[in-house]
């Protein structure tokens, strides 16, 4: 009796396809990554996208909450996902625990107003959404297979 062969493991899916906007629908970015030069330098570690307040935020991709509730002067909800990767978003009140579970697409908490650099006309409020792998901040929007993105023109 011969050894079947084994089938070739299936490949990774694609990033794109393991996360999704932290918004629904897919919103407008107001303020893009910007990398800072070194570690402790000046730059705008994640991605601002225009919402409403009390929007549910959503998780990008599957993970477990590591973190959830007041930090220095916000609320904010972290997801570790495989790999080392992680997102964050805020400010969102928290609808989920440190320890929870989570999939892509679900509600992890509600926007809050109050992120710097959003003004009180639309965008009423801003999510900040954040991506590390391990100590390097990412762009959020590779993340779903973004490389560069055009912003919206201030009006």
């Amino acid at each position: 009796m011969s050894a079947r062969p084994r089938a070739a493991p299936e490949p990774a899916p694609p990033v794109a396809a393991r996360f999704g906007w932290p918004l629904a629908p897919p919103p407008a970015v107001t303020r893009p990554f910007e990398a800072p030069e070194h570690t402790f330098g000046p730059g705008h570690r994640g991605v601002d996208l225009a919402g409403e307040v009390g929007q549910p935020v959503l998780a990008a991709g599957d993970g477990m909450v590591v973190y959830a509730g007041w930090m220095v002067d916000r609320n904010l909800v972290s997801i570790e996902h495989a790999g080392g990767l992680r997102t964050t978003y805020e400010p969102v009140a928290p609808g989920v625990a440190v320890g929870d579970q989570v999939t892509r697409g679900q509600p992890i908490g509600h926007l809050e107003p109050g992120h710097p650099g959003c003004t009180a006309e639309p965008p009423r409020a801003c999510l900040h959404w954040g991506a590390r792998q391990r100590r390097d901040y990412l762009d959020p929007l590779r993340l779903l297979g973004f490389g560069h993105v055009r912003l919206k023109p201030w009006r």
